[in-house]
């Protein structure tokens, strides 16, 4: 009978298993960083571009500037100031001759409470394009209040607000007796509101439906 003696003073443990799976974290590790560095290559790349194409939208924004600041130092200019008044008041021209009374006349008839009317109208047109309009009207002041409400509501009044208001001289009650007894004293507003126009096209549709309307 043969017994076998270990004398070894450990165990034996089979190293290559582990080692093979350490070459193979090693791999993976390895490929994981090449593309990690690929990618921020790539990245560095697009930002640098980028980059480039904002520094030349830069320096052309700036040399536009800087030739719009010359030329209106040039219009500035003694002999070119006349030019440029000009062509502002010509602007300002051509911007007012482009507002449509008829469209704020319908768009007022559908806000209108009874009893207020409508003493003047006045476009203000800024250099941007933008159309606000300064009204005057007259009547007693809930229903001014009541019109604002109702500018507020409307799709083509921006912002309305009071911007005035001033007791309205009547001649009749000068002469009107004392015991005679009398309404609410009417006032004069002026109302500053923003207005969003109708494009041109939906304008000319509306007119030959009030003029139907009135038929």
């Amino acid at each position: 009978m043969k017994i076998s003696i270990n004398l070894a003073t450990r165990p034996f443990v089979e190293l290559r298993p582990l080692y093979a799976r350490l070459r193979l974290a090693m791999v993976a590790l390895a490929v994981l960083a090449v593309g990690l560095g690929l990618w921020l290559q790539t990245l560095n790349v697009k930002a640098a571009k980028a980059e480039a194409q904002m520094t030349a939208l830069r320096n052309r924004t700036q040399k536009f500037e800087n030739e719009r600041l010359r030329n209106e130092a040039r219009m500035k200019q003694p002999q070119n100031r006349a030019v440029l008044d000009r062509s502002q008041f010509l602007n300002e021209v051509f911007a007012r001759k482009s507002f449509s009374w008829t469209a704020v006349m319908m768009d007022l008839e559908r806000v209108l409470p009874g009893g207020v009317q409508v003493t003047s109208i006045e476009p203000l047109i800024t250099p941007d394009g933008e159309v606000s309009i300064r009204l005057r009207v007259s009547g007693e002041r809930d229903l001014a209040v009541q019109l604002v409400r109702n500018l507020e509501r409307s799709q083509r009044f921006l912002e309305p607000r009071l911007s005035g208001e001033a007791a309205q001289a009547s001649d009749t009650a000068k002469v009107a007796n004392v015991n005679t007894p009398q309404g609410p004293p009417k006032v004069e507003f002026d109302i500053i509101s923003g207005y969003n126009p109708l494009p041109e096209a939906a304008v000319a549709a509306q007119k030959p439906a009030s003029d139907g309307g009135a038929k």
